[in-house]
């Protein structure tokens, strides 16, 4: 191996020196980052608190249904309910029963109207005007 070698290995690694090799070199002034970070920070947080808002309302939709579908599955009835079909939730004596006898037919406490899916789940039509689910439960110590 020669002088010349060794020197022009020296050159090539001076161009990724974060300092000067010698006096003679141009002076390297850092590049200020601060509104680089700034603006990629504002962006990655603005962009989090979005998905956490859409996480929070996925949240609240699925334990609504959860307990919609627990409302429906604990009440009394007779029968095995049909895909499909129609039915009416009713509070009777502080009892939930499903019926397929409609809010019109019936002079009980309509909850709502309800109908099974294929997967097995309750689907709400419609809720009785004046019934609160989340009510309902902090009233009976469920949430």
């Amino acid at each position: 191996m020669q002088i010349d070698d060794i020197s022009s290995k020296d050159d090539k690694r001076a161009n990724y020196l974060p300092y000067p090799k010698s006096t003679l070199s141009p002076q390297i002034i850092p590049t200020d980052l601060t509104s680089f970070k700034s603006r990629g920070a504002t962006k990655v947080q603005k962009a989090l608190h979005q998905q956490m808002t859409e996480l929070r309302e996925k949240y609240a939709r699925v334990i609504n249904e959860f307990n919609w579908n627990k409302l429906v599955y604990e009440a009394h009835f007779n029968f095995e309910p049909v895909l499909g079909e129609t039915y009416y939730l009713y509070q009777i004596k502080g009892q939930f029963r499903l019926t397929l006898i409609g809010p019109g037919e019936w002079s009980h406490k309509y909850i709502g109207s309800f109908r099974l899916d294929s997967d097995g789940r309750w689907n709400v039509i419609e809720v009785a005007e004046g019934f609160d689910l989340g009510e309902f439960l902090e009233s009976e110590g469920k949430t």
